[in-house]
């Protein structure tokens, strides 16, 4: 089931309730349909024979077209499917609260993620030069061997270095999430990962994007590699809920 929606670069939120007459695995997809490896939202869910499923899915950023696909995961038709309701709801302006640096960065970051998909590897300044982004094929140590990580930032200077291979893969919120991540070690001048963490989803939230991504984005290398998960990988996820659920209440 594809539904096309002028988007125009507008700020809104989807809200679709789907009922299925079979048991079926959801998959949930926006995307420019234009371009390659441009996701906007994705996410999957079950749900039984009959039964209803009510989602909203945030979007303040978009392009000019999106599509909305809703499917059955197993057979990749919509079959079964039926759209009880749907519409679009705009969203207001964000609040930020920051610095114009933080901010610049911000509007950077989210520029880059939006084309990050489908752009070559090579090196990308922010409209001033006060940022560089360095896309890489990979990142790599100086012995050539492929790191984990999917972006990392100079300590003296704010150039992004950003892993091409991983970055395609992942949907435009969870880029932005792991920017603004990297940016905050900058701003703040810091090393540890959680000051970063939640600097960078303080951000990410305050423009509306989608909660579950930003604990999404920051466990994501450890979701691949549960080899490196120990108590300092656990209790970093925890602070992140922690920190989203505080945030939640104060909206």
């Amino acid at each position: 089931m594809h539904i096309p929606i002028p988007s125009n670069r507008q700020r809104f939120t989807i809200a679709i309730t789907i009922k299925v007459k079979k048991p079926m695995s959801l998959g949930f997809k926006v995307y420019d349909p234009i371009y390659p490896n441009t996701h906007y939202f994705r996410r999957k869910a079950y749900l039984e024979r009959g039964q209803k499923r009510s989602i909203k899915i945030p979007l303040p950023v978009s392009p000019e077209e999106l599509e909305l696909e809703v499917y059955d995961k197993n057979t990749g038709d919509d079959k079964g499917l039926e759209i009880l309701d749907f519409k679009i709801i705009m969203m207001d302006e964000p609040k930020i609260w920051t610095t114009p640096e933080q901010q610049r960065f911000m509007d950077f970051s989210i520029q880059f993620a939006e084309k990050a998909g489908y752009v070559p590897a090579g090196f990308y300044d922010s409209p001033n030069g006060e940022f560089l982004f360095q896309y890489l094929p990979s990142i790599v140590d100086a012995y050539g061997k492929e790191l984990i990580t999917p972006a990392r930032i100079h300590r003296k200077m704010p150039r992004v270095q950003l892993s091409q291979r991983l970055f395609k893969t992942y949907t435009i919120p969870v880029r932005i999430a792991i920017l603004a991540h990297e940016g905050c070690h900058w701003f703040l001048n810091t090393r540890s990962e959680t000051n970063a963490d939640l600097c960078g989803i303080r951000h990410y939230l305050d423009y509306g994007f989608p909660k579950i991504k930003a604990v999404y984005a920051a466990t994501k290398i450890f979701s691949r590699h549960p080899e490196l998960v120990g108590e300092t990988q656990v209790k970093r996820t925890r602070d992140i809920v922690q920190f989203i659920d505080k945030y939640r209440l104060a909206q």
